[in-house]
């Protein structure tokens, strides 16, 4: 069986699962046996049979899995969205629909070759800081939850860090593939550009707050640089760096003490007592509302969930308990509904999904398409690390999404332009392995 008709089938599987959680979530709702669902469910379908068309066409010996992995996600997020508010749910699937669209500009596009990245490289690294930037731009930049990370432009808003993640990757990608023997050998001259254009980009993330996606960037050069070299001196001192920067930050932002105050402390504070018995505001007067709510909620799900559609998620005046919950903490959701078994069973998903892309990044024939697939694989696990870590209070917690399940358009299309590279680079190492 050829690779698309593999996929195909897990497409075909993916479509079983996702019918029976939404038509579960649509039934406890209602209370009723319709067929409203149905519309819903064979639009998502659908578009996700226009990928497989184009990626039959585009990328034909591309990896089956990834494709079914991404439509699998991004139904059980439709889902649990749709659960939650079938207003956020519906322009979410407009996001996944463009998203698609992204998939299918990005294939046809780069279809030939998309190693044609490697050499405006630095063009890349200059405008991942630029975008960057954006946010901090008075009257351009919008401030949400304490943090600038959005530009909005009349009624749309836009988050450019999600499209610079990957344009620093693909910076990455090619100015290492070009001085990996030179740093490997310990030349430092060699890490001058390197750490100019990465520096900026941290000191833009501080400067915005975004220390979430700091953390995620840096986490995706120290591996990328490993990766390179070989060298586990790179990252020895990139870890050292981290701790002594943290340290700083923790000293001079009272943001970084608030969240690992939070996230070391989050039943001490005696506004939470208060909260919990209904004597205060807590979403105005503590700082540990969301995750205290948040652990509850997981807490409630026990081993096997209370069932799709049937998790407490708001007050009994319809107040919502876990502000954020469809993005922040949508695992939360997930997990109180289908228990420690479904939400141990989404990790899994996200995990075959980067088995599946470092084993592209060990088959590709070119050190930049290594590279980029190594990139956008760990910095997919990383993200994913991150924001669960914060969600079970593993790490302190940032406000990064959930990839391909959170709501959010940014993130989505993002996502899709990802998947979309991780596809070339799967498609041109196994067209390589059956020519030879």
């Amino acid at each position: 069986m050829s690779a698309r008709n593999r996929e195909l089938l897990n497409l075909g599987f993916v479509a079983l699962v996702a019918s029976a959680a939404f038509a579960s979530v649509s039934i406890v709702g209602t209370g009723l046996v319709t067929t409203r669902w149905l519309g819903y469910i064979g639009v998502i379908l659908g578009l996700y049979l226009v990928a497989h068309l184009v990626a039959r066409f585009t990328v034909p010996y591309a990896d089956p899995t990834l494709l079914p992995l991404v439509a699998l996600l991004t139904a059980l997020g439709l889902t649990v969205i749709y659960r939650l508010n079938p207003e956020d749910a519906r322009r979410q699937a407009v996001w996944v629909a463009l998203g698609i669209g992204v998939l299918a500009a990005t294939l046809f596009w780069l279809r030939f070759d998309y190693r044609v990245l490697e050499r405006y490289k630095y063009i890349f690294g200059i405008s991942a800081v630029v975008l960057l930037l954006l946010p901090s731009i008075p009257g351009l930049g919008h401030r949400v939850n304490g943090v600038k990370l959005w530009i909005k432009v009349g009624s749309m808003q836009f988050q450019p860090g999600e499209l610079a993640k990957i344009f620093m990757i693909i910076f990455l990608a090619g100015y290492l593939r070009d001085k990996r023997e030179a740093l490997a050998q310990g030349r430092l001259k060699d890490l001058g550009p390197l750490l100019l254009i990465w520096g900026a980009s941290m000191l833009v993330l501080v400067q915005t707050s975004d220390l979430g996606s700091a953390l995620l960037n840096f986490g995706i050069f120290l591996a990328m640089v490993y990766a390179a070299t070989g060298r586990f001196l790179y990252v020895g001192a990139g870890l050292g760096l981290f701790l002594a920067g943290s340290a700083m930050l923790y000293n001079s932002l009272g943001r970084v003490q608030q969240r690992v105050t939070v996230w070391l402390h989050p039943w001490t504070d005696e506004r939470v007592y208060c909260s919990i018995s209904g004597e205060l505001d807590f979403r105005q007067n503590c700082d540990s509302y969301q995750l205290v709510k948040s652990l509850y909620s997981i807490a409630n799900g026990g081993y096997g969930g209370t069932g799709l559609g049937k998790g407490t998620f708001t007050t009994v005046d319809g107040t919502q308990l876990i502000p954020y919950l469809n993005t922040d903490f949508i695992y939360s959701a997930i997990a109180q509904e289908v228990g420690l078994v479904g939400s141990a069973a989404v990790l899994l998903l996200v995990m075959v999904f980067v088995a599946r892309g470092m084993r592209i990044a060990l088959i590709a024939q070119d050190g930049f398409s290594k590279l980029l697939a190594t990139g956008l694989t760990f910095g997919l696990a990383l993200q994913t690390f991150i924001i669960v870590g914060g969600v079970l209070r593993v790490v302190p917690l940032t406000g990064i999404t959930l990839p391909f399940v959170s709501y959010g358009g940014s993130s989505i299309l993002s996502n899709f332009v990802m998947l979309a590279l991780l596809l070339l680079v799967s498609n041109r190492a196994a067209a390589t392995a059956v020519t030879r």
